[in-house]
C-alpha cells in the first residue's frame, strides 16, 4: 500500500548536523595564494628571519654526537665531516658530571621560585593600573613601570651594586645610624631573592603589557551587570576580571614553562664570581664554562638538546592541563 500525504508528514524529518561538524568547502591551493597574498608578503621577511636564524641552527645539534673540532678541516662543513662519531658519549659524560645536576638544580629551584613570586606581579600591576582612573597618570606610570626592560643586566645589575652593595647607598645609611648592614649583593642564600629581585624591577612593567591589553578585551557590561546584581569590587574582580584573563594566563604560563630551563645568562654570569659557583650556576652558564670557554663544543649542543627535550616535554604537558580545564592553550585541534 502506498504512503499518502499523511505518512510523510508523519515522517520525521532528518536530523541536522550540529555547526561544529559541517565541513566547509576546501578553497584551491591558488585561490588562497591568490586571496592571501599581501599578508603572506608582509610576513615573508619575519619568516625569513626565523628560517635562518632559528631554523637551520637546529641542524647543528648533530654535533651533539660527534667529538666535534672546528679545527678538523678547512670549513665548518669540512670539520664536520672530519669529526667523530660517538653516539651517546656527550650525553654520557653531561650526565655523569655532578656540576650538572647541581646547575640544573639551581635552575629549577630558581624558576620555581619566580613563577611563584614574580609570574603573578604583572597581573596584579594590570590590574592595578587599570583601576586608575586619570588617562594622563595611568600613563606615566606605565611609562616608569615598564621603562627598565630596555635597560642592560650591566646597568640593572650595577644599580642594584649601587643601592644594596657594601659600598652602597642603603649600607651608608646603616653604618651613619650604627647599624651593621646585611650583606645582601654577595650572600649565597639570599641570592635567589635577589635574581628574583633584579627580574621583577627590570620586566615586570613589561609583562603587564600583555594583561593590560588582555583587559581592554573584557567586555565593560559585565561589570555593569555584575554590579547591579549586587557584586562588590572583589566579587566583579573574581568573577569578571580573573576569568577574562585566564586564557592569557595559561598561555603564558605554559611558554614560561617551556622555558624553564633558561633563566637568563648575563644575569648570573655578572654575579657569579660574587656569590660563588654553588649559588650563581645555572645551566646556561655552566654550558658557558664548560663547553664554550673549553672549546669542547659537543659538549655544549648535548646539554643545549637536552634544554629544548625538556622544554618540549614541559609544554605538551602544559598544554594537556590547559585542555583538561578547558582552555585553548598553546596547541589546539580546532
Amino acid at each position: 500500500m502506498a504512503a499518502g500525504p499523511s505518512a510523510e508528514l508523519a515522517r520525521p524529518p532528518a536530523p541536522e548536523q550540529p555547526p561544529g561538524k559541517r565541513r566547509r568547502p576546501r578553497v584551491p591551493l591558488r585561490a588562497r595564494l591568490r586571496r592571501d597574498w599581501p599578508l603572506l608578503l608582509m610576513t615573508a621577511p619575519a619568516a625569513l628571519l626565523l628560517l635562518v636564524f632559528h631554523y637551520l641552527p637546529t641542524l647543528g645539534n648533530v654535533v651533539a654526537f660527534q667529538d666535534y673540532n672546528p679545527y678538523a678541516g678547512d670549513g665548518p662543513l669540512s670539520a664536520f665531516l672530519a669529526s667523530e662519531w660517538i653516539g651517546f658519549g656527550n650525553f654520557e659524560t653531561l650526565f655523569g658530571d655532578p656540576a650538572f645536576w647541581d646547575a640544573l638544580w639551581n635552575t629549577l629551584s630558581i624558576t620555581a621560585f619566580q613563577l611563584i613570586f614574580f609570574f603573578p606581579l604583572p597581573i596584579a600591576l594590570a590590574i592595578l593600573l587599570n583601576s586608575v582612573i586619570s588617562g594622563k597618570l595611568r600613563g606615566f606610570i606605565q611609562t616608569v613601570v615598564y621603562l627598565p626592560h630596555f635597560f642592560s643586566w650591566v646597568l640593572v645589575v650595577t644599580f642594584f651594586v649601587q643601592m644594596l652593595g657594601g659600598a652602597g647607598l642603603l649600607a651608608q645609611e646603616l653604618r651613619q645610624a650604627g647599624i651593621e648592614p646585611p650583606n645582601i649583593m654577595t650572600n649565597p642564600d639570599t641570592f635567589i631573592v635577589l635574581v628574583t629581585a633584579e627580574a621583577v624591577w627590570k620586566d615586570a612593567g613589561w609583562g603587564m603589557i600583555v594583561f593590560l591589553a588582555a583587559l581592554a578585551m573584557i567586555d565593560p557590561n559585565l561589570y555593569e551587570q555584575a554590579a547591579v546584581d549586587g557584586a562588590g569590587r572583589w566579587r566583579r574582580l573574581w568573577h569578571v576580571t580573573l576569568p577574562g584573563l585566564r586564557p592569557v594566563i595559561v598561555l603564558l604560563l605554559i611558554l614560561r614553562l617551556g622555558d624553564a630551563l633558561s633563566v637568563g645568562f648575563e644575569q648570573f654570569l655578572l654575579q657569579r664570581d660574587a656569590v660563588g659557583r654553588d649559588a650563581a650556576e645555572v645551566l646556561d652558564t655552566y654550558v658557558y664554562y664548560q663547553s664554550i670557554t673549553t672549546g669542547n663544543f659537543g659538549f655544549g649542543a648535548a646539554a643545549g638538546l637536552f634544554k629544548a627535550a625538556v622544554g618540549l616535554v614541559l609544554i605538551l604537558a602544559a598544554n594537556r592541563v590547559a585542555h583538561l580545564i578547558g582552555e585553548r592553550g598553546l596547541i589546539s585541534r580546532q
